[in-house]
């Protein structure tokens, strides 16, 4: 574990693999309540599989990064993708890049690629994205929150967040729940896009429906191609990770095809 200083907030994160000077870059975005920890082994599969680099990281509030200030503001998707990312990759001496976003994380990855100078942008890949407010997506996370406030989940989190625990869930969840979220949209972000897309969507995936990918394949600037699997959830890369693996290796050698980069993708 260590930590990149972006606009005074120390943020935790993992590196794997190869630099950002001998390689690309894979960077990984968590989900609402991820962080750097939650992740797992899969990121050091996918530097393994791709022989590139990767970087992972847990937004301020999350994991053993620094906290923040509750509420979030609605916008913090926003904030994150135009702000943040982009002094994050420019502090981590990231060249050439392709984000990897899971579920907000993949939000946050397509309104970066449609919103921010991403130049050296080659690719996103999404698990699970969302692009507008979807009524299934506030019912479930409002279920939720029943469980974390009366069963055993905030335990669990904890492990993972630590003292970061509430500003995590709660940052995240009533967010969602605000009925001023109900008009919030991404798709302005999906014309913009240079770089191409693959999104990754679990058939029973229990925070949204399909929607979400056919707007994104219907508006993304460089085109969008989508993966549906069978017997996943809202998280194809623990649901079905040898899929998903072999998925994001693919389309991330089809896209650095021909890279200048030093090391070329497995």
């Amino acid at each position: 574990m260590d930590f990149i200083l972006v606009r005074g907030i120390r943020l935790e994160t993992a590196w794997y693999g190869l630099s950002p000077d001998d390689a690309p870059t894979l960077i990984f975005l968590h989900e609402g309540v991820g962080c750097v920890g939650m992740w797992h082994d899969f990121p050091a599969k996918v530097a393994e599989a791709t022989g590139l680099g990767v970087l992972v990281y847990s937004r301020q509030g999350y994991g053993r990064s620094d906290t923040c200030d509750l509420p979030f503001p609605l916008t913090f998707m926003h904030h994150e993708g135009l702000d943040v990312l982009p002094e994050l990759i420019t502090a981590a001496g990231i060249c050439e890049y392709i984000l990897i976003g899971h579920s907000d994380g993949a939000s946050i990855s397509l309104i970066y690629a449609g919103g921010a100078h991403a130049e050296n942008l080659r690719g996103v890949i999404v698990e699970a994205p969302h692009v507008f407010c979807e009524d299934k997506t506030v019912r479930y996370i409002r279920e939720v929150k029943t469980i974390y406030e009366q069963g055993d989940l905030r335990n669990r989190l904890r492990k993972y967040h630590g003292d970061n625990v509430d500003c995590a869930f709660y940052g995240w969840n009533s967010a969602w729940l605000d009925p001023d979220f109900e008009k919030w949209n991404i798709e302005e972000y999906l014309s913009g896009m240079k770089a191409p897309v693959l999104t990754i969507q679990g058939a029973e995936d229990e925070y949204g429906t399909l929607e979400h990918a056919r707007r994104i394949e219907a508006k993304a600037g460089a085109g969008a191609q989508t993966l549906v699997l069978p017997n996943c959830g809202h998280s194809p890369h623990k649901d079905r990770s040898e899929a998903s693996l072999r998925a994001m290796v693919d389309f991330v050698s089809k896209t650095l095809k021909g890279s200048p980069m030093k090391k070329a993708v497995k």
